[in-house]
């Protein structure tokens, strides 16, 4: 006899919902490129014909968190305007345009005795993805989901419930008009944490889940999951600029890595600076953040070069501040930048600013993260830049997928084995 916390559990909004999309995803899969491509587009356009229905609905969500004291960074990520959905639309678009990596033949063999084996790539099947605060990651996942025959089920947080909401009853309903089935789209509502916990334990009707956001989030998904995790990891992100940087590229791309857009993830946490380059121009830098309303904080030697550096604690360098605050470093060499990103970073995204072509080279080889930089902005660690439309997250694992997440990474394979009556000795 079922307990009552597995009777409530059978039917929570979780679980018909995860449901609804395990029994969308067979005929989903089955789907021709041309019959995905086509839904995709009908989103795309409804996106922009209910823009003021998604403006409504995101001020919503602004005045709430307004209300409750949510910080300016957090409703950064929540905010939406008519460029971000034009965006989120042209992101559609895109993916729509990129190749279809389903069915693609990976590997192909003729055995011994006669047996043909290709192994091709396949939708996982259902999805799960749990993230904060980001309206676009929905559409973001579902346009990459769909594009590669996956049903997804999606509990965003509770900050940007209404815009959600409003976004998926858009997808809905342009899917109503395609091929894609609108049960292979599932929005989780309830904003409770218990709703969460349901989702890791959906063995059987989720394969894999994927969460985006915090620390926190990604870590209680990691250890509490029985589903299978692709994690996505903090952005403690590094700018190491060398002793020979040029110092208006160094400036430039400093700036534009912290202040561009500091609430995510591929945003600069930690600049280590050489401490030649420093004395000579670390004051110019900083001034320019001050003047962009960065809060600093460094070490004894940025402290004595720019009275307006507050002191770093040993914590300041492992936290992801997703706001307007930036940890200074002074280093002596290289290899002093090289150790603290491996003691500090998270494998996200790491930058060297040089003219030196071999030390340029040392950091690209040696740094283990996701994405390495030489002079060039971490900000543009993102599946949009790389050529991707969208991504489903940034991996900072090693197994299955790494960096900015597109179609092929939301695939699985399957091996073909045509015979002609071989049987096994």
């Amino acid at each position: 006899m079922e307990s009552l916390d597995q009777q409530t559990i059978t039917t929570s909004e979780v679980v018909q919902k995860a449901t609804l999309a395990k029994q969308a995803a067979p005929r989903l899969s089955l789907l021709t490129t041309e019959q995905k491509n086509t839904a995709l587009l009908l989103i795309a356009d409804a996106l922009i014909e209910e823009t003021p229905s998604i403006l409504t609905a995101n001020a919503e969500d602004l005045h709430l968190g307004r209300k409750n004291g949510t910080s300016d960074s957090l409703l950064d990520r929540i905010a939406l305007n008519e460029h971000r959905i034009a965006a989120m639309a042209e992101g559609l678009r895109q993916v729509a345009a990129l190749p279809d990596p389903i069915g693609d033949i990976l590997e192909q063999t003729t055995r011994p005795n006669g047996l043909n084996i290709t192994k091709i790539r396949v939708p996982i099947g259902v999805i799960g993805i749990i993230y904060e605060a980001r309206p676009n990651v929905t559409v973001d996942a579902a346009a990459l989901c769909l594009k590669t025959g996956n049903a997804v089920v999606l509990r965003g947080g509770s900050a940007a419930l209404s815009s959600n909401r409003r976004i998926v009853e858009v997808l809905h309903e342009a899917l109503t008009r395609s091929d894609i089935p609108a049960d292979s789209l599932q929005l989780i509502e309830d904003p409770d944490r218990s709703s969460v916990d349901q989702m890791l334990k959906l063995n059987g009707l989720l394969d894999v889940l994927i969460p985006r956001g915090g620390h926190s989030l990604i870590q209680n998904v990691v250890k509490n999951s029985t589903v299978p995790v692709i994690e996505t990891g903090a952005g403690i992100c590094h700018t190491y600029i060398d002793e020979t940087a040029d110092f208006q590229m160094a400036l430039q791309i400093a700036i534009n890595a912290k202040v561009q857009r500091p609430s995510v993830c591929n945003s600069m946490e930690t600049m280590l600076v050489h401490e030649r380059f420093a004395e000579q121009h670390l004051a110019s830098i900083a001034e320019q953040f001050i003047a962009n309303n960065v809060e600093l904080r460094g070490n004894k030697q940025a402290q004595a070069l720019f009275s307006a550096i507050k002191p770093a604690s040993d914590e300041d360098w492992d936290t992801e501040y997703s706001d307007y605050i930036l940890n200074i470093r002074i280093v002596s060499s290289l290899d002093e930048a090289l150790q603290h990103i491996r003691l500090h970073g998270t494998q996200h995204s790491e930058c060297i600013v040089t003219t030196n072509e071999a030390n340029a080279e040392r950091f690209l080889q040696e740094v283990d993260a996701a994405a390495v930089y030489h002079n060039a902005s971490t900000r543009f660690t993102d599946g949009f830049e790389f050529g991707f439309g969208a991504e489903i997250g940034i991996s900072t694992q090693k197994l299955h997928a790494r960096g900015p997440m597109g179609l092929p990474a939301l695939t699985s394979t399957k091996f073909r084995v045509l015979g002609n009556g071989q049987i096994r000795g």
